[in-house]
């Protein structure tokens, strides 16, 4: 019903298209008006899926692609609901229901005590990347859906790219590295993350259970903007990863949610990241959050505006955002370990649970 503005964060006033925005709150519809439209689309999509199953209606590539995009798409904005409801965990927000709130002494004791990789970084590279896969809208009122692999536009069409040698954090930065870094030397530089809350003088991490002591997550990833964790890798001689790089790494060290990794409500909280350890040659997990990365959200060769909805990736090609890989606690697996799957967020913009890693530039000592 509600078409998002997701408006600049440095001036409000330049939105994205959406459609008019009532100026009168009598004009807005009624919760009860909203409920039942909810209802209409949902059982008519209740309906379709019943006679799919009674082969009413044919399984075309072109229905699977709605339904694709249905499902997926609800997902993702019920993670960023989630956004909205973390600033308010433990002053108006209800922790999960049917959840019991988590042992955090217990559970913190047990992470400090985990084993850390024996190197701080690990080398990828030279390779060559593979991004995206082919998934032509064309045709699809024909094509058979069986064994394809649908996605968004900006996953189409397969691409191969070149990453030079380079070397990689193998965890995140974690809260305890980037509150040091704030206290030290970061104050003016950098700005309080959002998933942090001052109370009583002590900088807290926000759960939804409510807010946490920093001892209890200072091995969790943190998670801030883009602008932040940018000016920390500079200062800490580095730079954020590429979208390729960072594919590179997820590609060989990723454990997926069979692995234990940290997506589709495993947790309703971050954890450490895992990455790095001696069993599973390095496999692991990186505690539960989506990863900046350098790559700007921006048209490309061979990008094609999808039919069914052609704004979707479009809308945001204006240089403000940037490449977000992988996944969060609350984002579904099928999205999380859909390796072509690209997430983009401003780059300063607080909320999202996105996290990053440092990269290093190796020079060949051929060519230096």
């Amino acid at each position: 019903m509600f078409r998002g503005i997701d408006p600049n964060v440095n001036d409000p006033t330049q939105c994205h298209p959406h459609s008019e925005v009532p100026e009168k709150d009598e004009d807005w519809p009624t919760l009860t008006a909203i409920l039942q439209f909810q209802m209409r689309v949902r059982t008519r999509l209740s309906n379709l899926y019943s006679d799919i199953a009674a082969n009413k209606i044919t399984l075309t590539r072109k229905v699977a692609r709605v339904l694709f995009m249905t499902f997926e798409h609800e997902a993702l904005h019920a993670e960023t609901l989630l956004y909205m409801l973390l600033q308010r965990a433990g002053t108006g927000t209800l922790p999960p229901q049917g959840f019991t709130v988590p042992p955090w002494k217990s559970l913190a004791a047990t992470w400090s005590a985990a084993p850390q990789p024996s190197t701080k970084t690990v080398t990828l590279g030279p390779a060559v990347v593979t991004l995206g896969h082919d998934d032509a809208e064309a045709g699809d009122d024909s094509a058979n859906v069986d064994g394809h692999e649908f996605g968004w536009d900006n996953e189409h069409p397969k691409r191969a790219v070149e990453v030079a040698k380079f070397e990689i954090d193998w965890r995140p930065v974690t809260n305890g590295q980037f509150y040091d870094f704030f206290i030290n030397s970061g104050k003016g530089a950098v700005e309080l993350p959002a998933s942090w809350v001052e109370k009583d003088g002590e900088i807290k991490v926000r759960t939804l259970y409510g807010p946490v002591p920093l001892k209890i997550a200072q091995d969790w990833p943190v998670m801030t903007s883009y602008n932040n964790l940018s000016v920390y890798a500079t200062v800490k001689g580095g730079r954020l990863p590429t979208e390729p790089e960072l594919r590179l790494f997820y590609d060989k060290f990723n454990s997926g949610y069979e692995g234990g990794a940290n997506i589709g409500f495993r947790n309703w909280h971050p954890v450490p990241a895992t990455t790095g350890g001696e069993r599973g040659a390095g496999k692991g997990c990186n505690g539960g959050v989506w990863e900046w990365t350098s790559t700007t959200f921006t048209k490309y060769d061979g990008f094609v505006p999808s039919e069914l909805y052609p704004g979707y990736s479009m809308d945001f090609f204006d240089g403000a955002y940037q490449v977000v890989l992988g996944g969060s606690y609350a984002t579904i697996p099928r999205i999380a370990e859909r390796r072509t799957f690209r997430n983009w967020y401003q780059r300063n913009y607080p909320y999202p649970w996105i996290g990053g890693r440092i990269v290093y530039d190796l020079i060949d000592a051929k060519t230096a």
